[in-house]
């Protein structure tokens, strides 16, 4: 799990926290990296945390497939969540696997050769071997159907949560103080999430110039870390003169973003494709408008309480977030019917489902459990 806590770094820690609250029949022990134990959920009752794993990726994923299994067996784990993509292989512990996505396979390039070549392979022996595989989202699923095969039956889609902190904010100062803190300006569209070319920002840039070229004052705020192959976005922002007007702030604390969400008067996601698309249940939660992409899991997030258009149709993008932006009733009505939206996801949720599936997997559930569980 990353230090920055983003996409699946995010899932684990909200996850594991949840299932230690809403499950006091097992328990669970935790096993990561010992750079990360400050940022954890703290042991205690029935959680137990220990930082086992090596810091570098290439032995943490030897390490998954060596000195795991012993560990599994010494401990007597009945059952192993491996919460990002592979599993140990040579193991008679029960295991569920987490998939957040399916770049590897549908979107190959934004990826290097050799992570590319590791996760295809990796992801469809631990599709077969799991005894489960938990997907973020029906989207995910049905990805996961299509394209690696598995038996449906063992295929369950348990969709994010959201943490309560995404909330309206009920006072106004604490959202002016983080605005100075950032050097914003009154007026702002907002994007939350890694700089990658997933994201399609490139082309959320081109749409804000329409924007500025119609007159409106607003600056297009970027928040996230450097990801990778991010160097077509500045060349964007430079070629068309918006160096002034697109503020990149980096990677944002976590107690900070709530408050930079409630600083925005439009929040645009126009990602290709997601697993998930956290962030659009985060500003919904917030209480801002959002636009975001009607491909892949996106619109199952949003619902009816945001616009969704054509990530690739430039134009379509910039006429949505124009009609937000002047429209201040339509921007009060996706405000309300975001937060109502957003109400329908919770960790807490996210962890019953999880626990459901342990159950099936342990034999508790064998006729009962679907393959939706939230959402």
């Amino acid at each position: 799990m990353p230090r920055e806590r983003v996409g699946a770094g995010y899932y684990m820690h909200n996850l594991v926290a949840a299932l230690a609250g809403v499950d006091v029949a097992n328990q669970y022990h935790l096993l990561a990296r010992r750079s990360l134990l400050p940022d954890l959920p703290a042991g205690g009752g029935n959680l137990r945390v220990d930082g086992l794993a090596p810091e570098s990726r290439a032995l943490r994923l030897l390490w998954e497939q060596t000195a795991l299994p012993v560990l599994l067996a010494r401990h007597r784990i009945d059952l192993l969540h491996s919460m990002h993509y592979t599993i140990p292989v040579a193991v008679r512990t029960k295991r569920v696997v987490t998939f957040h996505d399916m770049t590897f396979f549908l979107y190959p390039g934004v990826h290097t050769a050799q992570k590319r070549l590791f996760f295809g392979a990796m992801m469809r022996l631990s599709a077969r071997l799991a005894d489960a595989v938990i997907a973020v989202s029906e989207s995910t699923r049905q990805d996961i159907l299509r394209i690696l095969g598995v038996d449906p039956a063992k295929v369950f889609a348990v969709p994010s949560g959201v943490s309560p902190a995404f909330r309206p904010a009920a006072e106004p100062s604490l959202v002016e103080r983080v605005r100075g803190s950032y050097h914003l300006p009154d007026r702002i569209v907002l994007y939350v999430g890694v700089l990658e070319p997933r994201k399609n920002l490139p082309a959320l840039v081109r749409a804000f110039k329409g924007l500025v070229d119609r007159g409106l004052p607003h600056a297009l705020v970027l928040v996230g870390r450097k990801g990778w192959m991010y160097g077509d976005l500045f060349r964007t922002v430079e070629e068309l003169g918006l160096s002034g007007r697109v503020i990149f702030t980096g990677y944002v604390p976590e107690g900070d973003l709530p408050l930079l969400y409630n600083a925005a008067d439009l929040f645009v996601y126009p990602s290709i494709y997601e697993g998930f698309g956290l962030p659009v249940l985060e500003a919904m939660a917030s209480g801002v408008p959002v636009v975001t992409s009607n491909v892949s899991s996106m619109p199952e997030v949003a619902g009816d309480a945001a616009v969704v258009v054509d990530p690739r149709d430039v134009e379509g993008l910039e006429g949505a977030m124009h009609r937000i932006l002047t429209d201040g009733a339509l921007r009060e009505d996706l405000a309300h019917r975001g937060v109502e939206r957003a109400g329908l996801f919770s960790w807490e949720r996210t962890a019953r489902g999880t626990l459901a599936v342990y159950e099936r997997v342990m034999g508790r559930q064998m006729d009962s459990l679907p393959q939706r569980l939230n959402g």
